[in-house]
């Protein structure tokens, strides 16, 4: 039996102008990309200090081209390495393997769960050609430390910014730092389309590329249907030569306008979205710190803003079992997820064996880390029936 008060990790509203978008686009009988996903790319673009923005069909297909590209651009080897941390959604690691390279993990800061900067040297060989710092939860990575370390050893910089739309590190935009950014659109993401991601750069080379092995590797001369609307006689023809010229090995990672309709909804409140976020997460960690002697609750960087995509949590009293917390949790209709694991998933034990005792920070969250909603669309009463909960817990044990 569903109990009667649920409240999970993320919420989706459609707003009376998105359905005015998706009406817009459904008369318009254009669903392949156009107007609208043009405006909400340059948006994007724009909001993050960024020239350049592609709109595809998830976070993880913006990050596996923007390794792909970075790889085919500067020759990368197979088996060439690319650091990321220890602790992050699987995806962030999946694509360097997909991408024929060899991940190598680096253990996470003790207080905001990012990859920690003292430990980067130390992984760096003559094989490592990359860095993918993730700035997880909703707070930017330490991304000062890590581009004096990329600028030293010749790294290039892929900020997985999924989970960090709209934040700031020391006034920048997360994900406006690096070589590529790539952002998350998926459902409980900070702004969702249902799916999507955006890759994002300011080199004029890289979006070339980055736009062509999203559309099936396609000659950049022809991306979209409107590229042959060219009055020239002359360079009509050179592009109906050349719509199907395919110069790379790409993908079908594209979009449709209705996707581009939602988010441009969306994106007409993100300031609220992050504020009402920021709230949330201000009335909860208020009212738990009461428990700190359990549980050991978010820090925010004194170097920038906290979106608070998710609300992390890690036990840190060890007469707690995380199994007995959470699934009182999910009981009461507080859904709950494992703080990112990726070095205990089965997979990577089978690829690479057990390597948690090399990451003491990393096993330590795997073993007591997990996550609750912390979304736009919690009502007071959810935020005080989430306390009520948590003191109905600890006044057991």
């Amino acid at each position: 039996m569903r109990p009667k008060h649920q409240i999970g990790i993320g919420n989706v509203f459609i707003s009376e102008q998105a359905k005015r978008n998706i009406s817009a686009v459904l008369d318009s009988g254009r669903i392949t990309y156009g107007n609208f996903s043009r405006k909400f790319e340059s948006s994007m673009a724009k909001l993050h200090n960024r020239k350049y923005a592609i709109f595809v069909n998830s976070g993880t297909s913006a990050l596996h081209i923007a390794l792909q590209v970075l790889k085919d651009k500067y020759n990368w080897s197979d088996s060439d390495e690319v650091l990321v941390p220890a602790i992050t959604f699987v995806a962030t690691s999946n694509v360097v393997l997909q991408n024929r390279l060899k991940p190598v993990f680096v253990d996470v800061e003790e207080d905001f769960y990012c990859i920690d900067p003292k430990k980067i040297e130390e992984k760096i060989t003559k094989k490592t050609k990359a860095i993918i710092p993730v700035h997880l939860f909703g707070q930017s990575s330490e991304m000062v430390k890590i581009l004096e370390i990329a600028k030293k050893y010749h790294l290039k910089i892929i900020e997985d910014s999924c989970e960090a739309m709209f934040v700031k590190y020391k006034n920048n935009p997360v994900g406006s730092m690096g070589d590529i950014s790539c952002y998350s659109t998926y459902a409980t993401h900070l702004i969702t389309t249902g799916v999507g991601g955006l890759v994002m750069t300011n080199e004029d080379d890289l979006a070339i590329r980055l736009k062509s092995y999203a559309n099936h590797g396609r000659d950049g001369i022809y991306l979209s249907i409107d590229d042959d609307d060219e009055k020239n006689r002359e360079k009509l023809f050179m592009i109906v030569e050349k719509r199907f010229s395919f110069i790379h090995l790409g993908h079908s990672f594209r979009l449709t306008e209705m996707e581009a309709a939602l988010g441009l909804a969306q994106l007409i409140k993100w300031k609220d979205i992050i504020k009402k976020r920021q709230s949330n997460a201000q009335y909860l960690t208020e009212k738990l710190s009461r428990w700190t002697n359990h549980i050991k609750l978010p820090c925010i960087r004194s170097s920038g803003s906290h979106g608070f995509m998710l609300y992390p949590i890690l036990i840190s009293d060890r007469k707690i079992n995380r199994k007995d917390l959470t699934e009182y949790l999910e009981i009461n209709g507080i859904e709950t997820r494992y703080l990112m694991p990726l070095l205990n998933q089965p997979l990577y034990i089978q690829l690479f064996g057990n390597l948690e005792d090399q990451y003491p920070v990393a096993r330590n969250i795997n073993k007591n880390g997990f996550l609750i909603g912390c979304h736009q669309d919690l009502k007071k009463s959810d935020l005080e029936f989430i306390v009520k909960i948590f003191a109905s817990y600890f006044t057991r044990i």
